[in-house]
């Protein structure tokens, strides 16, 4: 039961960074947008798919809270004023996506308010990993550090980090589901954003380097860990050859492994603890009967129906947006392949 949720709780993570994280990308590009056409062609790529994207994020918290309670309390106790920002912000973005429709006067300022909305949420969430990897003031299993303990250069650097690999995935996204004006303009932004996030990476490991991050030891004592990175500088060179020749789908999955390998690099960077370096997952993780009983509901019932329903999503929406079909309000149609597609938001 215990690797089972350690597991579920890797792959939840894994989902929501990914699946949420390019719609937050194109969330950031979405200032970016050139006219109003190019803004709904932006909205209509991921208005199938966002509302989903975000359940993972609840089912990643709902099994910290049932199967590791002691690391909810903390994370909770150590990130609550940054949560609560996330939240808001996350808050602000699905407001803002909905009433840009309906308003006129007022419609310039939900463009910003989506476009803000998605910044916020995804600087907030990056700056919360960079606290993590840096170590929380925690003693005795409490954490100690105050309201703005998670604080800190370090954590900023790596807040606007996250900003910057979103929107390489956004780009990706749009490159795939955008066609003409919007899939030029995503391809003008790939290089300068893959730029961007390797010279965040390095000044990451500079820093990192500067103020010895704990974690950084782990990778010295297990070379193994190289095979992550590794896979991400391979990601990287893919990418620049599908950029080159205007491969529509290759920089999206490209985006994705490079997210995947951070993220194996970092789980195993903490392993066997799950706070970094003071709450170990056996300690931290709930009596053998809640996890039982989790996993009769949760583990294969919630988590399967989710992936599925995930899965069925994005094969019926796939293909890209028409941007000469729209509704009756003004919204895009997405394109799902032969006959009339179905109208988003309806």
């Amino acid at each position: 039961m215990i690797t089972f949720w350690t597991c579920a709780l890797g792959l939840t993570i894994l989902l929501y960074v990914t699946l949420d994280g390019f719609d937050l990308g194109v969330g950031m590009l979405f200032a970016f947008a050139p006219n109003e056409t190019a803004r709904r062609h932006m909205l209509a790529s991921i208005s199938p798919v966002w509302d989903g994207n975000e359940t993972w994020l609840i089912i990643a918290a709902a099994i910290l809270f049932g199967a590791f309670p002691l690391v909810y309390a903390t994370l909770l106790s150590a990130l609550y004023l940054p949560l609560i920002v996330m939240l808001v912000a996350l808050i602000l973005r699905g407001v803002a996506f909905e009433f840009r429709y309906k308003s006129r006067g007022l419609r310039r300022l939900w463009d910003i308010g989506f476009a803000g909305g998605s910044f916020v949420a995804s600087f907030v969430q990056g700056a919360a990993v960079g606290a993590l990897v840096e170590g929380l003031a925690i003693q005795d299993g409490r954490y100690v550090g105050g309201p703005f303990g998670w604080l800190s250069p370090f954590s900023l650097l790596c807040g606007l980090g996250l900003c910057l690999g979103y929107s390489l995935l956004g780009a990706g996204w749009l490159t795939y589901r955008t066609a003409a004006d919007v899939q030029a303009l995503a391809f003008r932004l790939l290089p300068g954003l893959t730029i961007a996030v390797l010279a965040f990476l390095a000044a990451a490991l500079g820093v990192a380097l500067v103020i010895d991050l704990r974690v950084l030891r782990r990778w010295l004592d297990e070379p193994v860990m190289a095979v992550f990175p590794l896979v991400g500088v391979v990601a990287c060179v893919v990418l620049y050859d599908a950029i080159r020749r205007r491969r529509e789908l290759v920089p999206f999955l490209c985006g994705i492994a490079i997210f995947a390998a951070a993220f194996g690099t970092l789980a195993l960077s903490f392993y066997p603890y799950m706070v970094p370096f003071s709450i170990r997952i056996a300690d931290a993780v709930s009596p053998p009967a809640s996890l039982a009983f989790m996993f009769w509901g949760a583990g294969i019932i919630v988590l399967p129906i989710t992936l599925i329903y995930t899965l069925v999503v994005y094969f019926v929406f796939k293909g890209k947006v028409d941007p000469g079909a729209t509704t009756t309000d003004g919204r895009f149609r997405a394109g799902i392949g032969r006959g009339d597609p179905p109208t988003i938001g309806d």
